[in-house]
């Protein structure tokens, strides 16, 4: 039986009204508006002369800060260059966010005119400035609420959004780059984060590894639950387990992570769950989970695995992709055969 398992509903942003000021605005600056975009894959130009379209290549699965600014401006667009050359450095080493600058002068800005300009700021790895046809980048301003007349008259805006998830915020492009460091760290939770939490849990080697963060995130996971003790379904949902890591290749510890939650953590030690693991000749990426009681009884509540007895565990596999927010669940006890296809479904899901 396949049944689809839904965790999460995302809340549909709320259209925002657009404004165009030839100056920056004065303070207080304007508020943060949620803003709901149709973004075109624009074919444009990047600032090395790479051919890039401007949602496959730069916004589809990133969170993503975009201004819009031109090299000849005398006015806000020196500050708002050095606000995303801040910004950068405190973003530090993140590969999740990336930053982007539209140029609202396409007839002007050639690529080598874009970088001689972000140099002067600091741009490097992680910040990608365009320009292009003239036609495609008024298409693509226009989709953005970014577009006026005069590149004089543009507005101090940047838009920070979630590409994967379809929400966007409309910030003041003067803003300190603290604040919109804000923005793209709550641009950039995922709804399952808050869900699932940070359940610290120990894995069998012993180290603590948290729910969310070091098991869910960005990854596609299996997920069962069992004991050391069991001599009745474990095993036989630990074979089937074996048999999705062969079929995982490669995958296995990179973007797809099998778990094993122990529903025993008062016996099931580390050194109990290591000598379990290895009688199904877990690879990497196969863990095996224990813990303080309260905690490995918390991970199941969430998990909707929660049991009073050992016992009492449910023979369920939950699959989830993180990336995609689809979850669906199989009965542990079915045949390969059976399992595999559903996690297929899972696994390759493109959302």
């Amino acid at each position: 039986m396949k049944t689809v398992l839904i965790l999460f509903l995302l809340a549909l942003p709320v259209a925002a009204q657009h404004e165009h000021h030839a100056q920056p605005a004065p303070a207080p600056a304007p508020e943060d508006q949620s803003a709901k975009l149709d973004i075109p894959d624009i074919p444009l130009l990047d600032q090395d002369g790479r051919a890039v379209r401007f949602h496959t290549d730069l916004i589809k699965d990133r969170v993503v800060a975009i201004n819009f600014v031109f090299t000849t401006c005398t006015t806000i667009c020196p500050p708002m260059g050095a606000t995303f050359g801040k910004l950068r450095e405190l973003l530090g080493d993140r590969k999740d966010v990336h930053l982007i600058s539209v140029s609202v002068d396409p007839r002007t800005d050639t690529p080598e005119r874009l970088k001689a300009w972000a140099a002067k700021f600091g741009a490097g790895p992680g910040w990608t400035l365009v320009t292009g046809e003239p036609e495609k980048v008024t298409t693509l301003l226009k989709a953005l609420g970014a577009y006026t007349a005069s590149p004089a008259d543009h507005t101090p805006l940047v838009l920070v959004g979630n590409g994967l998830r379809g929400e966007w915020t409309r910030a003041y492009g003067l803003a300190p780059p603290a604040k919109l460091a804000e923005l793209i760290d709550e641009a950039a939770r995922n709804p399952a984060q808050a869900y699932f939490g940070d359940v610290p849990l120990v894995n069998q080697d012993g180290k603590t590894m948290k729910l969310y963060s070091d098991l869910i995130r960005g990854r596609t996971v299996v997920i069962d639950v069992m004991f050391t003790g069991c001599t009745g379904a474990c095993p036989v949902m630990g074979r089937t387990f074996a048999k999705v890591q062969d079929w995982l290749g490669d995958r296995l510890g990179k973007d797809v992570y099998l778990i094993s939650i122990s529903v025993d953590p008062v016996n099931d030690t580390p050194a109990k769950l290591k000598e379990y693991a290895a009688g199904f000749k877990a690879k990497p990426g196969w863990f095996f989970l224990t813990g303080k009681p309260a905690d490995v009884h918390a991970a199941l509540g969430k998990l909707g695995q929660a049991v009073e007895t050992p016992e009492a565990h449910k023979n369920l596999f939950l699959i989830g992709n993180d990336r995609t927010g689809l979850w669906k669940k199989a009965m542990g006890l079915a045949a390969p055969e059976e399992i595999l296809p559903i996690v297929d479904s899972v696994v390759n899901d493109r959302g």
